[in-house]
């Protein structure tokens, strides 16, 4: 592993309202205001699966036994943020309540639940993270 490699883990976290899929995004507070699933850094002694755990909870109010994890789909990004290496693994996990509420913190500033049409213009910048998405849609329709 890169010692100066940044790592970060969250989940693509989705619901489903009649029969629509929607994906949870949460507007960032700092620099351009971008759309992200919750996500954070690795934090010293933490495993990328409990850091996504936390920081789902810490941005987005959501604990453990809010979902249910899809362990058999996981996806990792690579790419550059000011010139630094950065790694980034996401799981996919489905609300057990859709109506359940999103209780963000000081970190973002609005959250949206987006079909996939929607969410793929919402993250339109970052071309790795639309496959992603496009990636779990598959998943979703061919597998639950």
């Amino acid at each position: 592993m890169n010692p100066k490699q940044k790592v970060a883990a969250g989940f693509i976290i989705f619901r489903r309202i009649e029969k629509e899929v929607q994906y949870l995004l949460l507007q960032t507070s700092y620099g351009e205001h971008h759309w992200t699933p919750p996500k954070g850094h690795v934090d010293p002694g933490e495993s990328e699966l409990q850091t996504a755990l936390r920081e789902t909870e810490e941005e987005a109010g959501l604990k453990k036994e809010d979902f249910n994890m899809y362990e058999n789909f996981q996806r990792t990004l690579n790419y550059e943020v000011r010139g630094k290496p950065k790694r980034v693994v996401y799981w996919l996990s489905e609300l057990k309540n859709p109506s359940i509420p999103i209780k963000l913190s000081e970190e973002h500033i609005d959250y949206k639940w987006l079909n996939l049409p929607s969410a793929l213009k919402y993250v339109e910048k970052y071309k790795d993270f639309q496959q992603v998405l496009n990636e779990a849609e598959s998943f979703i329709k061919s597998n639950l």
